[in-house]
């Protein structure tokens, strides 16, 4: 599955076959997705007269706590619980982050309030397009007349506070392994106009299943062709008592970076040892060496 500002893709091993659900777990399933939608239309309403209180009252935020209720209440759903270690930079900025899935979207937002840059063909996309636009996402045009615009936007919201979420493999994985960054993603942050003020805080996202369960361990991964609705089928069944780790790493000083090859490669180890760290078997391959990417 692509990142939101990529359209590369990884492929990586098949994903290893999963148990049948049971009855029980198809009973659950429908009752998880009608609990879903019924929970993002009464908590987007919310969000939207939140939205409209605060054109008023500039100081009034409390938006910001309805976007990360639904996301725990999505992750609940899903069977997953979200354990948070370290501390989000009190600062705009930048957080980079390695993909694993789709369900990636409620974890971090989740754990910290944070806005996601997307690809601009999501805002396209029937209602998943709506939502994020409402929600603030910036979306992001693959063309060069529309680059610098488009740095000055994010480097307008980071001065202005806000977290900006980037996905810098370019693609999503199967959770056990950190893709090489691409430093093209870098080149805004280390431009001359925000590098004196810029910083960026790695993030390693992690998925546990529940170790009493017959799952794979990539079980929570997405990658490849694997399908969207097969995907989230297979998690309202099965996924019941997994977990995902958010490590929040220290934040990095663009300005003490010589370049963004530098900083991609910073970012990358940090986020890197914090996953691998976590696996149950430390293995070594293609995820433990570095390349620039420059695409």
């Amino acid at each position: 599955m692509s990142d939101p500002v990529s359209d590369f893709s990884w492929t990586g091993p098949p994903p290893p076959p999963l148990p049948r659900p049971s009855a029980w777990g198809v009973i659950a399933a429908y009752v998880r997705l009608g609990l879903a939608a019924l929970t993002t239309v009464v908590l987007l309403s919310v969000y939207l007269l939140f939205k409209a209180i605060e054109r008023l009252v500039p100081a009034f935020r409390a938006r910001e706590r309805v976007q990360r209720l639904w996301a725990r209440a999505m992750g609940t759903l899903v069977g997953l619980s979200v354990r948070a270690t370290g501390q989000p930079m009190p600062h705009g900025g930048a957080l980079v982050a390695n993909h694993s899935s789709w369900s990636d979207i409620f974890v971090l937002v989740g754990a910290a309030r944070m806005t996601f840059v997307s690809k601009a063909e999501v805002r396209s996309w029937p209602v998943v397009g709506w939502i994020a636009a409402v929600c603030g996402t910036v979306f992001v045009e693959r063309k060069r007349s529309a680059a610098r615009a488009q740095e000055e936007e994010l480097r307008r919201r980071m001065l202005a506070g806000e977290r900006l979420l980037f996905f810098p493999e370019g693609t999503s994985t199967d959770n056990r392994r950190v893709l090489q960054f691409r430093s093209t993603l870098f080149a805004a942050l280390t431009a001359e106009e925000l590098r004196d003020v810029a910083w960026v805080q790695p993030v390693s996202v992690v998925y546990h299943v529940n170790p009493a369960s017959t799952l794979p361990d990539t079980f929570y991964g997405w990658w490849a062709d694997m399908e969207f609705g097969p995907h989230v089928w297979s998690l309202l069944t099965l996924s019941f008592g997994g977990e995902a780790e958010v490590i929040f790493h220290d934040p990095i000083r663009v300005a003490e970076m010589p370049d963004r090859k530098k900083l991609a490669h910073a970012s990358w180890q940090a986020v890197h040892d914090g996953v691998v760290s976590r696996l149950p078997h430390h293995r070594h391959g293609h995820e433990d060496v570095y390349r620039d990417r420059e695409v």
